[in-house]
């Protein structure tokens, strides 16, 4: 088993950080709600958060507003003891989201406006050159100069080494161009990067169902991946690589609320490949971690023990 905790940082997230209203109760429709609760949001922010509390040294590169709310984002997060000196404070609001509680797929609105602002200056070479892993998600590579800015930072950092990742957590109603994203995701996983995508966004960027799971681990290791995985909700996922597939099945939790899941699923999956695991052990820590919080309602205790993810513990 090789450890591949190689640099500074296990991780740098550069993405999205802004605030989720989340409804008090479950319902299928905004207009349906009228009580919301404010939690910390933003798929990179959630993900690298729940790597930090199972002991990594992580990374956020992220862009609030100069406001109250991207006061309390920053607060937040440092508390966590993240690396948050590159959360740029910008003179536009903070992004904010709308979100269903939801026992399968939350619905949402997007307000947009701060967290697209990520600059150069925010992803230096010294940087780039101390991470082992540099992930982001197609909510932010959809708008510029978040896009541009991400995107050559990616390819900086896969050339000082350090390993590719993306939640392809695609979405019309953030990137209404969706040949560019299929170019882009393509453009990104070429450079070997480990892939995570659900089914809801594979039938979201590719417009077509996806019965057959298998295929789209073959079509992004067709794409140059060196990892994939494919999360079913509650039907479990399936992961492969060059050396085959395998499917994880998942299993009974009391549903409190499913928002955020696949960051908690992922944060578990890296950590493992982090330390140096296989595929199957990467999925079975991803599915301790999603189990975790699909039993909880907002965000996790400050601390995880990382050794209760690996199977041998659980």
């Amino acid at each position: 088993m090789e450890n591949r905790r190689t640099k500074k940082y296990d991780l740098l997230a550069c993405g999205e950080l802004l605030i989720d209203f989340i409804s008090s109760d479950f319902a299928e429709k905004l207009d349906d709600i009228s009580d919301f609760k404010r939690l910390l949001g933003g798929s990179p922010a959630n993900m690298s958060m729940n790597m930090s509390r199972l002991g990594n040294q992580v990374l956020l590169v992220a862009t609030v507003g100069n406001d109250d709310m991207g006061q309390f984002l920053a607060q937040s997060v440092g508390k966590l003891g993240l690396d948050v000196q590159h959360i740029r404070r910008a003179t536009m609001p903070t992004t904010l989201i709308l979100v269903t509680r939801s026992r399968e797929v939350s619905n949402f609105e997007a307000y947009r406006s701060a967290d697209c602002e990520i600059l150069e200056s925010q992803l230096s070479p010294n940087l780039l050159n101390a991470i082992s892993i540099f992930h982001t998600t197609c909510f932010a590579l959809s708008r510029k100069p978040a896009q541009e800015n991400i995107l050559v930072a990616a390819e900086k950092a896969h050339k000082l080494g350090a390993q590719l990742s993306i939640d392809v957590n695609y979405a019309s109603k953030i990137w209404p161009d969706q040949a560019q994203a299929q170019a882009i995701v393509k453009s990104y996983v070429s450079k070997g990067a480990l892939v995570k995508v659900s089914e809801v966004d594979w039938e979201r960027l590719y417009g077509t169902t996806l019965d057959k799971p298998e295929l789209a681990l073959d079509h992004f290791l067709g794409l140059g991946a060196s990892l994939v995985c494919v999360t079913l909700g509650g039907d479990g996922c399936w992961v492969g690589d060059d050396s085959g597939h395998a499917f994880l099945p998942s299993r009974k939790v009391e549903v409190k609320d499913t928002t955020g899941a696949g960051d908690a699923f992922w944060s578990g999956f890296l950590t493992a490949w982090l330390d140096g695991y296989d595929k199957h052990t990467c999925a079975l820590a991803g599915r301790s971690m999603a189990e975790l919080k699909i039993a909880h309602f907002g965000p996790l205790p400050d601390q995880v023990d990382r050794m209760a993810i690996y199977p041998e513990n659980g």
